[in-house]
């Protein structure tokens, strides 16, 4: 049996907090981009340097992992369904979008670096998507790269192996030269993920 679906079926459904007061739905103005923004960032820029631990135990940094256009979510794999379902939905749109020819990639930073270690990250996106690169961490590296991104998370009380964590769930479209250009809320559709990610590609 997967790692992540260790949970037990009845488990609460981790609470999905979006961005709150950082985030509105907008225009991005006159800018290059503005025939495809979805929305834009209230309250400071989204992103930055980040240093954590990829699935073959090396330390990389947000340089050596933003080189292409990235699907970015934060999630852990004992989430019992909102983060499987919300990496499948990126899964699917980064396929799509290899398939008209763009070369994009999935990231899933976990926020649960107790249990995921390097080698659970890896079984998890084995099964994702063949492109999705799994990125743990310390506890310290992984709280500096959800300040980053202006992200929210707290465990829950609850047994080691067994607990819950209250989560975003927002997932960041960056691009190179660029950053942050867009988010995607859990409603959005990964065919709708997929146009919104190929007309920001074919406007950078």
């Amino acid at each position: 049996m997967k790692l992540y679906a260790t949970v037990a079926a009845g488990a609460v459904v981790a609470m999905v907090v979006g961005l709150g007061a950082y985030v509105m739905l907008a225009g991005n103005g006159d800018d290059q981009f503005a025939q495809c923004s979805q929305a834009t960032t209230a309250g400071g820029d989204i992103g930055g340097p980040f240093e954590l631990v990829s699935e073959d135990g090396t330390t990389v940094t947000d340089e050596d992992i933003l080189t292409k256009p990235t699907l970015v979510y934060f999630g852990y794999t004992y989430c019992p369904d909102v983060c499987p379902l919300d990496a499948a939905r990126n899964a699917e749109a980064v396929d799509q979008l290899i398939g008209g020819g763009y070369d994009v990639q999935p990231v899933f930073i976990s926020i649960d670096p107790n249990r995921d270690t390097p080698e659970v990250l890896t079984e998890f996106t084995d099964v994702m998507h063949p492109d999705m690169i799994g990125l743990t961490g310390s506890p310290e590296q992984v709280q500096a790269a959800s300040q980053a991104y202006r992200t929210y998370y707290k465990r829950q009380p609850g047994e080691d192996d067994y607990y819950l964590v209250d989560h975003s769930t927002l997932t960041y479209l960056m691009l190179p030269e660029h950053g942050f250009v867009d988010f995607f809320r859990r409603d959005a559709t990964a065919p709708q993920i997929a146009e919104t990610v190929a007309c920001y590609v074919n406007a950078s």
